[in-house]
């Protein structure tokens, strides 16, 4: 199919229902931890929404105005903070929207809904320029989205293109599956050791002592400079995922401007504003943070797996929240805070003996951003020339 059969509509005209969401009041308990996924605009940091992290009852969907989005709908991030506005997801389930996340339901006749994902995944920077341009707030509105253009050839067309992108993308899920498999083993190994004690006996043995969390693991605080940062890679406290140890990806050096602090490969790395939110990651690379994130290293580095995992637990994650600072946003405090949480310390042979079954498993978890960060280059690469038609499906998949 040439360029020229590709045909320009206004989004509205393409799709049957476009709708933001709400929220349940969040002081009324019997409205919260229910059945039903509930997404935020946060969440849209994922491009593929499997689940979410926060779920209403049946009372609070009916006493509130969100709203259903299906499976297959696109949802869109209208606000939020930092980089959230004009992120783009794609639904694998079905779901209540905050009042900050817009709903899209392609008209499958003549749209197709992959097709649809991939087109406004792609104009990240026009979303948040328009809702700049024509909002006070900076957020975006459905009557912005409705009057976007969007160019598209033929249904057979946009469907191949959408199955060409999807590929890559189902290639990603997968490494990151096998990534959340990895890391169940590891942190059920720890927990059989060093929580139940099963291989010595189901109680903890003599030998060992119990120690605060700071007697094998120190705070860095290597602070940098806007100038001196060099080409290091962008680690910021919004691309730690949530409760998971591998990181995925990282951020243009050009967007650390300033708090600044290094890190070196091996280095934990846990997020300390809000830390509820559970980022733990082991660091892949030498790179940059800010001081929202504690930059943590083992004072003995065959502690590295035993100190990561342990401050992957939901328990250290929920001391840590206890001894924050702060109400409206709360920090995590190392001295006279997580620094004290009590921990088994075992000997250096157990620790060497667990350090050689469960490392191994960790190494892949780092190694896999080289792999998830090739496949997104290319689908990136790919993405612009088929949805502008500029090469056609046969040279995208030679």
């Amino acid at each position: 199919m040439s360029l020229s059969d590709w045909k320009e509509y206004k989004i509205a005209d393409l799709v049957e229902i476009i709708f933001s969401g709400g929220t349940p009041n969040t002081k009324v308990n019997e409205f919260w931890n229910g059945s039903l996924p509930w997404l935020s605009s946060g969440e849209t940091k994922n491009r593929y929404i499997n689940s979410t992290e926060k779920t209403i009852t049946e009372s609070g969907a009916q006493n509130s105005s969100t709203r259903l989005a299906l499976s297959g709908d696109v949802v869109m991030a209208s606000a939020g903070q930092g980089y959230t506005r004009g992120q783009v997801s794609f639904l694998n389930i079905d779901t209540f929207i905050n009042q900050s996340v817009i709903a899209i339901r392609a008209n499958e006749k003549v749209l197709d809904k992959k097709f649809l994902f991939y087109n406004l995944s792609s104009r990240y920077e026009e979303l948040r320029a328009i809702s700049d341009s024509n909002s006070i707030r900076g957020s975006i509105t459905t009557k912005m989205v409705k009057s976007m253009n969007i160019r598209i050839p033929d249904l057979n067309t946009q469907r191949a293109i959408a199955n060409v992108l999807s590929s890559i993308d189902d290639k990603i899920e997968t490494s990151k599956q096998i990534n959340h498999h990895l890391e169940q083993m590891a942190q059920a190994i720890f927990k059989s050791w060093f929580v139940d004690f099963e291989p010595f006996g189901g109680k903890m043995p003599n030998d060992w002592t119990i120690g605060k969390l700071s007697d094998v693991l120190k705070l860095i605080k290597n602070g940098i400079n806007d100038k001196d940062k060099q080409k290091l890679p962008y680690v910021p406290i919004d691309i730690l995922p949530m409760h998971s140890l591998s990181l995925n990806s990282y951020k243009s050096n050009d967007e650390a401007k300033s708090s600044l602090i290094t890190f070196k490969k091996n280095d934990i790395l846990l997020g300390a504003m809000r830390v509820y939110f559970h980022r733990v990651c082991i660091s892949p690379f030498t790179g940059i943070t800010r001081s929202t994130c504690f930059v943590l290293r083992p004072f003995n580095k065959i502690y590295l797996e035993y100190c990561l995992l342990t401050c992957n637990l939901k328990s250290s994650i929920e001391y840590a929240q206890s001894t924050s600072k702060g109400s409206t946003m709360p920090y995590a405090v190392w001295e006279n805070g997580l620094a004290e949480l009590k921990i088994p310390i075992p000997t250096e042979k157990v620790i060497k003996n667990f350090s050689k079954i469960v490392s191994p498993l960790i190494k892949t978890l780092q190694d896999s951003i080289y792999e998830i960060e090739n496949l997104q280059n290319l689908r990136d690469t790919l993405l612009p020339k088929l949805l502008s038609g500029e090469i056609s499906i046969n040279q995208a998949t030679k």
